[in-house]
């Protein structure tokens, strides 16, 4: 048996790939390793990729063509080889936000501890600090941010950056800030669709020009939604702070709140949790603590029981509502027995983030379609 590549060549054009009229050799999917040994044949056959539904039919007409075209007594079943094109690595996916060092998400397992309150006099602690700041409202149906910095009403304006246009945040205390408040009627309920919400989310992260931040902080709604897979998809957040008060109704919804931030698909650490309405302080008796909530003991436990440090323990006191009300967190006070305990918090943060960025790999955002 005299057998030589054109021979080969010319039978494997008997070949045609399903569905586009043409023959594999034609369609350049016969690779340059052609080798004969005496009857032995052997070469690959390269694929579009590895998943095509056609490559065991069209090895095996391969197979049939040089048997029936060159000589039944080839040895070629079993030689033929499958291949797919080489891909280069894929890049890594450009940072969102490539001047924030530190993304911070504020959360709570429900609504009504605190959350945004401790956001907003962490942002002005954090600003004390010399830090700069952002802070996102992303408690799309119920943006408070707007009201705890006195910005209602205030009107976006945008600027080209680079060739875009790009959302101004509004800056107040030194903090950049935006809020869904800002763009919809706040005498009107936000009824959006899990995807329109998400949406409008995200413009607030990639089409405005939050600049150079040390800390990016962002006030999450309560619970757990697509709100949240939504910012663990666009942004790579260094480290979550859980919001919570001493009552058993709260700890039970802040253990699910860190249980998603644990939850291996998510895999944002917990930097800690905030112990929020402690006590109760009268202003007049700085020293008088009335535990209206339930005792420390309650938040000892769940720290203790999720291996999480508690931050600080933020007390009640009725002035704080007054400056919410007032459009000014009452951590921009310098004597204030509640802006001491913000001051600490802050100090805790910078500290649980550096230990957290000398431990851990730098954050990713997360891909929730893996399985």
């Amino acid at each position: 048996m005299d057998l030589y590549p054109a021979l080969i060549i010319d039978a494997l054009r008997n070949v045609r790939y399903p569905g586009s009229g043409k023959n594999i050799v034609d369609m350049d999917m016969i690779e340059d390793d052609l080798r004969i040994d005496g009857n032995k044949v052997s070469f690959s056959i390269i694929f579009p990729k590895a998943t095509d539904p056609f490559i065991k039919s069209v090895v095996k007409a391969a197979e049939q063509a040089i048997l029936t075209f060159v000589d039944k007594d080839v040895d070629i079943v079993g030689n033929i080889s499958v291949k797919t094109p080489q891909q280069a690595p894929a890049e890594p996916a450009a940072p969102v936000l490539p001047g924030v060092k530190n993304i911070i998400a504020v959360s709570s397992g429900k609504g009504g501890v605190g959350k945004s309150t401790v956001a907003a006099n962490l942002a002005v602690s954090l600003t004390k600090c010399g830090y700069k700041v952002g802070l996102l409202d992303a408690d799309i149906f119920g943006p408070s941010i707007p009201k705890l910095f006195g910005i209602e009403g205030e009107q976006l304006y945008l600027h080209e950056v680079d060739g875009r246009n790009l959302i101004i945040p509004i800056e107040r205390f030194g903090i950049k800030m935006l809020s869904i408040g800002l763009v919809i009627d706040p005498d009107k309920a936000a009824l959006w669709r899990g995807s329109m919400a998400s949406n409008a989310l995200k413009q607030l992260i990639e089409q405005a020009d939050w600049g150079e931040l040390d800390y990016f902080l962002i006030d999450m709604p309560p619970g757990t939604s697509d709100i949240h897979l939504t910012l663990v998809q666009t942004l790579a957040i260094t480290g979550a702070v859980v919001v919570t008060t001493p009552q058993q109704v709260a700890l039970a919804d802040a253990r699910k709140g860190v249980a998603m931030f644990r939850e291996p698909k998510i895999n944002v650490p917990v930097l800690g949790i905030v112990d929020n309405m402690a006590w109760f302080t009268p202003e007049r008796h700085p020293d008088e603590r009335y535990y209206i909530f339930g005792n420390d003991e309650n938040v000892d436990r769940m720290a203790q029981e999720y291996d999480v440090p508690i931050l600080a323990r933020i007390p009640l006191v009725a002035t704080v509502g007054d400056h919410n009300d007032a459009g000014a967190p009452i951590s921009l006070s310098d004597d204030s027995l509640t802006a001491a305990a913000f001051l600490h918090l802050a100090h805790e943060v910078i500290d649980a983030v550096d230990r957290r960025n000398d431990d851990l790999p730098p954050t990713v955002r997360v891909d929730v379609s893996k399985k």
